[in-house]
């Protein structure tokens, strides 16, 4: 592994932006906010002032105006999400709205994910058909579903489409479009996600019903219209699904992520707080990781083990016995899921334990027994072992291969699938960090050498080091006061990863690893006062001669700092990223 340590900012550089400490300065500038006001706008943004404006969302006016005219006319709505932990909350978000204002006429369809698969798929236009829905309002899907928009709408259905994946330049018969990647949309952050979108339409329909009740006194809803300013309860999910989608959490990102944690630390849901409480979270404590770690991977595995309508009753509910059987339910078939993908990772690491892929820009693996469902998950293992694009692909119920894809940033994904030769990949989508498609059955035996090639069309040449280091430092620099000033960036994702730092020549005081099969690293180091701090790092044993490290060592590590709430004594620690 190579990495490469980011210059100290000049003088000059450093009095532009002398409001800050050090440490906080150097990492400010290399995130290209060189001047207190940009780094001030970062670092404090605002809902109120930094929020975009939900009716420069092109379609927004016809979208608002036929949802009211459902409402006034109580026509049966479905809402269609997708199956994850973007869709999923985005459900909850627009029914959490409905409730609110006492509508109960609709109904929420998650397409099965194995046997229907991404989108709108024609088996459940029938069945919404049959349902006597009169609209359809999808939530992170449809972009793309020209011809299942069309049966709707021959049906007799009309559909609004609310998305934030890449159109490609699909065009359908939908009435409305909401989705600020399309090419002739003002709105002005393109990088929310779905949930963020549906949220917008939310904040549209509050503020044009605020409008209608200044207007009109004897507005039918008015008893029952949530007030402006009511949605920033719905940020929880907003906040989940922002996190979960690994879109850049820069902009309006970074507004719901960060409030989003301000919500979830407040949520009265009640599946929620018993979801918080089997994973062992302090709901007061709530930070990014949690969700990443915790609560993400529960929603998508409803999906995953076919079952994706618990996840959405578990944030939805207002029951406590339900919040209490839903919960139970996902901590098992999450369990399932961790047994499953964890075989087939194994399985993974095995064969390339055995070949030479050193000169492959791409990982590229697959089986027709593995489930296409949990590849997402095992792609994402692949790339932090590794740190290349990963495609791993498997067979679902019917007789396509279907596959999930990971980015390691130096590639977008959609990009690369776009330059793929005819005739290999079929349909395909996603965003530049994760992705889906449907590889055509002759095209299977050319999808390896398919991607390399398109690789060399679109990857970053920029990119040389494995690694890019924010600072080097030393044991004496972590302390409280530190970590507080690193914090300022939080929330941490995609586009604001985690600070890197190198520590050099460390000598090991102690090894011991942990978990149930003890696969899982912690190595003690002591300060010059003599204060200890540790360093860990999960699934250690997976990797090349990790069980090696003795205590005496000397290492060099490139860690991430976290504080730790464990046993609920509070401390700082290292999470190790690699050993150099």
């Amino acid at each position: 592994m190579s990495y490469k340590i980011l210059p100290q900012i000049t003088q000059s550089d450093r009095k532009n932006l002398n409001k800050y400490s050090d440490i906080l300065a150097h990492l400010l500038y290399h995130r290209g906010f060189k001047d207190v006001r940009s780094a001030e706008e970062f670092l404090n943004i605002n809902y109120e002032l930094n929020s975009g404006d939900p009716f420069l969302l092109k379609d927004i006016q016809i979208a608002t105006d036929r949802i009211f005219q459902a409402i006034f006319e109580n026509q049966k709505i479905c809402i269609y999400s997708d199956y994850d932990a973007d869709g999923i909350p985005g459900a909850v978000i627009l029914s959490d709205f409905f409730d609110k204002i006492n509508f109960k006429n609709f109904f929420v369809y998650i397409p099965h994910r194995n046997r229907e698969g991404f989108g709108l798929n024609f088996s459940a236009i029938k069945k919404i058909t049959e349902e006597k829905a009169n609209l359809i309002i999808t939530i992170d899907c449809g972009i793309t579903d020209v011809d299942q928009i069309e049966k709707a709408v021959l049906s007799g259905i009309d559909v609004i489409v609310t998305d934030h994946h890449d159109p490609n330049d699909h065009v359908s018969k939908a009435l409305a479009v909401i989705n600020p990647k399309q090419k002739d949309c003002k709105y002005s952050d393109k990088n929310i996600c779905g949930s963020g979108v549906i949220f917008k339409v939310v904040q549209a329909l509050i503020l044009k019903g605020r409008e209608k009740i200044l207007k009109d006194e004897n507005f039918i809803l008015k008893d029952n219209w949530p007030n402006i300013g009511w949605e920033k309860w719905l940020l929880d999910m907003v906040g989940i699904a922002t996190l979960s989608d690994m879109v850049p959490l820069v902009g309006e990102n970074r507004i719901f992520a960060k409030y989003g944690l301000l919500v979830m630390r407040k949520s009265p849901r009640k599946g929620f707080r018993r979801l918080l409480k089997e994973c062992k979270i302090d709901q007061n404590l709530i930070v990014e990781d949690d969700v990443g770690f915790s609560i993400s991977p529960r929603i998508n595995a409803a999906s995953r083990m076919g079952e994706p309508e618990i996840a959405y009753k578990m944030l939805f509910t207002k029951d406590d016995h339900e919040a209490e059987l839903t919960v139970k339910h996902l901590h098992k078939i999450n369990d399932e899921r961790k047994g499953v993908v964890a075989s087939m990772v194994k399985e993974i690491k095995k064969d390339f334990k055995e070949m030479d892929f050193s000169n492959k820009k791409i990982i590229v693996k697959g089986n027709p027994n593995w489930s296409p469902s949990l590849l997402g998950l095992a792609a994402s293992n692949i790339v932090e072992t590794y740190n290349k694009p990963v495609f791993l692909w498997g067979r679902g119920e019917g007789t396509d291969y279907k596959g999930s894809c990971r980015s390691n940033g130096e590639v977008n994904l959609v990009d690369l699938m776009n330059n793929v030769p005819d005739g290999i990949i079929g349909e395909y989508g996603g965003h530049m960090m994760a992705g889906g498609f449907v590889v055509k059955e002759k095209g299977i035996f050319d999808l390896d050498d398919g991607l390399q090639s398109a690789y060399e069309k679109v990857k970053n040449h920029d990119v040389e080091s494995d690694f890019v280091v924010d600072a080097e430092i030393t044991l004496e620099d972590i302390n409280f006061n530190f970590f507080n000033e690193v914090q300022k960036l939080a929330p941490f994702g995609v586009g604001n990863e985690k600070p890197l730092f190198l520590l050099k020549n460390l000598r090991v005081d102690e090894v011991s690893y942990f978990g149930k099969e003890k696969k899982h690293l912690k190595l003690i180091f002591k300060k010059k006062d003599g204060k200890k701090i540790s360093a860990i790092k999960f699934f250690a044993l997976e990797e090349k001669n990790m069980n090696e490290i003795k205590s005496g060592q000397n290492v060099d590590l490139l860690v991430n700092i976290e504080k730790s709430n464990f046993g609920r004594i509070t401390e700082l620690r290292l999470r190790i990223v690699d050993f150099m």
